[in-house]
């Protein structure tokens, strides 16, 4: 006598979604777990989200694509608030500050965005809604509010600044030899310095 098989679901769109997020999740977990040089294995990341393995190859193709949408799907809500921040017209000092702190809470998002950059990934955008913002330095710049006038290179810099720090920090925090969360203010405190404009003479 032959056991019975269990009847296959049908997929909703509904099944899908949370087929592709706990694919999404379980991406992050193994990077989280075995670092980047173990390479991600597409097997393993199914086996992990406890799908079958067709779907991985189905849903999203390949590891890069994997990866791309988990940084779409994590980075959301950095970009929100970035979108929200440029919105509200705040002076540049108060945006990078809320920037930088976003960075440090949801630190994911940064994490990926170097993985497909170092895998020669050309599709990244450090800098999201970066045309609104340019417009708001070009402004600060116009009333003399800035340190400098090149406002690209001002952007380019910012960017660079909280990404890496942003990667770097308990390293960085083990190497000086502080408390993490202490080094977290020092470092806000320059980078609001690098952004202030001194004080005329």
């Amino acid at each position: 006598m032959s056991t019975p098989r269990t009847p296959q679901r049908t997929r909703s769109s509904h099944d899908r979604a949370a087929t592709e997020e706990a694919l999404r999740s379980a991406a992050l977990d193994l990077l989280q777990k075995q670092g980047v040089l173990a390479g991600l294995n597409l097997r393993e990341v199914a086996d992990e989200a406890g799908v079958n393995r067709g779907l991985v190859y189905q849903y999203f193709g390949s590891r890069r694509d994997l990866l791309r949408s988990a940084l779409w799907s994590q980075g959301q809500e950095s970009v929100q608030d970035a979108a929200a921040a440029a919105s509200e017209e705040l002076p540049l000092r108060k945006r990078l500050s809320r920037f930088f702190w976003t960075a440090l809470r949801r630190p994911g998002p940064i994490r990926l965005m170097a993985l497909l950059v170092l895998d020669g990934d050309e599709r990244p955008r450090p800098m999201p809604g970066r045309a609104h913002e340019h417009r708001l330095l070009e402004a600060e710049a116009a009333r003399g509010e800035l340190p400098v006038d090149d406002t690209d290179a001002l952007q380019a810099a910012v960017a660079s600044a909280v990404y890496g720090y942003a990667l770097f920090r308990e390293h960085l925090a083990r190497e000086i030899d502080v408390p993490v969360e202490e080094l977290d203010g020092r470092v806000a405190r320059c980078l609001d310095a690098m952004v202030s404009r001194p004080p005329r003479p």
